[in-house]
């Protein structure tokens, strides 16, 4: 909102007001709003839980320091979501169709949580929202990304990098009209895929041996519906594993949240896009404002969830932070880097997947259930070992910085 605000004060020609024409500039205005409302109006949110006893439900695992958690205020994620819709409301352009879908995204998710949470506390239902539900709004979400993403027009990828005699300042990034030297923005199933020499694939090609080619385009379009539904689903689902101990998943995702910023801003850029040979994507550069807030509010989150915390994110938070990492990765064309940097969601997942089939699958053969870790998700292995809850956090951030790393360098390694 006041980016239209300073826009007019800079057409009237008010010094300084044309300061909001630059992302960065919005950017850094949206982290630090986003920090203050998190740490500053955090607290007071924190009371109104404690007062409204909405506490968290322990059951006893035999875990060290489990039950002292007890009571301990619960759906946090209502201060994660207010900390990322007010700044980006108030320095995002709101006709962009790229922070529409995330906007969509956090109240999706944020409400399917909130419904979760909800039915825990309120309803003393440990169970929650059934699954099948759960997944039903994922899916749902899917659907909304992948159909927009295929019919709204501004959602293009430009296909061949301008002549570097067209190339415009860095914080301008070329819209649509502003085409030169035979660039093309199109319509297209096209993604970077790591590690490649072109960095690129096109999930139409998969169709286009037995397809005709409008076949195959509409084919590869149904094929990355499919593959958005799974992603949000993945990711929501690992990021709501992960939240098992303090600070683990807010850390965690903020650190995701700094490497999505800085491919966004790459792939918004005509300049560096072109340098790195991956695709400009017009008005993605829009998204750096987002995830700055994102950055911001799980930060400033991280000043009340860090050990030992004084309030858990609940489902509202982990479901709400999991789909935005996954639809902002989608919409910047870089799902495909999400198990390299999503690693430790990937881990946690993949290792609850794991116990749970080892343990059927030996139960039938041998009448008794096996298991594979001391208790799954993987961060509770580590905590039924002896090790302490700070140290576990600690490193597992540090898994995630380097596999943030990776992901960075995936950019130059082909």
């Amino acid at each position: 909102m006041l980016y239209y605000l300073f826009n007019y004060l800079n057409e009237l020609g008010v010094p300084g007001s044309g300061m909001f024409q630059y992302i960065s500039f919005r950017s850094a205005l949206a982290i630090i709003t986003s920090l203050i409302i998190s740490v500053l109006y955090g607290k007071r949110i924190i009371r109104i839980l404690q007062k409204l006893q909405i506490g968290e439900a322990v059951r006893d695992l035999g875990l060290e320091g489990q039950l002292q958690k007890k009571g301990t205020p619960t759906m946090g994620g209502l201060i994660i979501i207010g900390s990322i819709l007010i700044p980006t409301l108030l320095f995002a352009k709101l006709e962009n169709i790229y922070i529409i879908l995330m906007l969509v995204a956090t109240v999706w998710l944020g409400a399917i949580g909130f419904i979760d949470d909800y039915i825990k506390v309120f309803k003393k239902d440990k169970k929650g929202l059934a699954g099948k539900f759960k997944l039903l709004g994922q899916v749902g979400l899917g659907l909304i990304i992948g159909i927009v993403m295929w019919m709204h027009p501004d959602v293009v990828v430009r296909e061949e990098p301008l002549a570097k005699k067209h190339r415009v300042q860095i914080e301008q990034p070329v819209t649509t009209t502003q085409n030169m030297s035979g660039s093309v923005d199109s319509k297209s199933t096209r993604t970077n895929i790591p590690f490649f020499k072109n960095n690129n694939g096109d999930y139409a090609s998969l169709f286009r041996l037995f397809l005709s080619p409008g076949a195959a385009q509409i084919g590869g379009w149904l094929f990355f519906i499919g593959v958005v539904i799974f992603i949000i689903a993945a990711v929501s689902n690992g990021a709501n594993m992960t939240d098992g101990l303090d600070g683990l998943a807010t850390g965690t995702s903020s650190i995701i949240g700094v490497t999505l910023g800085v491919l966004a801003y790459l792939s918004g850029n005509l300049i560096y896009s072109d340098y790195l040979n991956i695709f400009y994507i017009p008005q993605t550069g829009e998204l750096v404002v987002f995830m700055s807030a994102f950055i911001g509010a799980t930060i400033g989150f991280l000043w009340y969830n860090s050990y030992p915390a004084q309030v858990f994110m609940g489902d509202t938070g982990s479901l709400t932070i999991g789909g935005i990492i996954a639809v902002f990765a989608i919409l910047i064309r870089k799902e495909l880097l999400i198990p390299i940097l999503c690693g430790v969601f990937l881990i946690e997942n993949t290792s609850v997947i794991l116990q749970v089939g080892w343990f059927k699958y030996t139960r039938r053969k041998f009448g008794q259930g096996r298991r594979i870790f001391n208790m799954a998700p993987l961060h509770h292995h580590y905590q039924k070992a002896g090790m302490p809850e700070a140290k576990i956090v600690t490193r597992f951030w540090i898994v995630g910085l380097l596999l943030a790393v990776v992901t960075i360098l995936t950019l130059k390694i082909r």
